[in-house]
């Protein structure tokens, strides 16, 4: 299923920047970032149990925000990419150079 998560962490205190390098890293591990603190996981239930349970311990609830949103595994209808950064399809092919 396709998950796409958001977040708001303060970046106001040193604990806060460490929270958010955190919560970028967990989601980095899970998907792809396609804004700055927007990630597109694809990901089956229990790795999403996974991820939710490290972004929610890393968080500071009365000071950051998180979001998800489920696309189902019918993802690829409800996502449309104009501008500038290329998109990408995480269930196809992928090169390494």
């Amino acid at each position: 299923m396709m998950v796409l998560i958001t977040y708001d962490v303060e970046t106001l205190t040193p604990e806060g920047k460490r929270r958010l390098r955190h919560v970028a890293k967990y989601c980095l591990s899970y998907g792809q970032r396609v804004q700055n603190s927007v990630f597109e996981c694809l990901v089956d239930p229990v790795q999403f149990k996974q991820l939710r349970a490290l972004l929610e311990k890393t968080i500071d609830p009365s000071k950051d925000s998180l979001r998800y949103y489920m696309l189902g595994s019918n993802w690829k209808k409800r996502v449309e990419h104009i501008g500038a950064k290329e998109t990408y399809d995480p269930e196809g092919l992928l090169f390494i150079d």
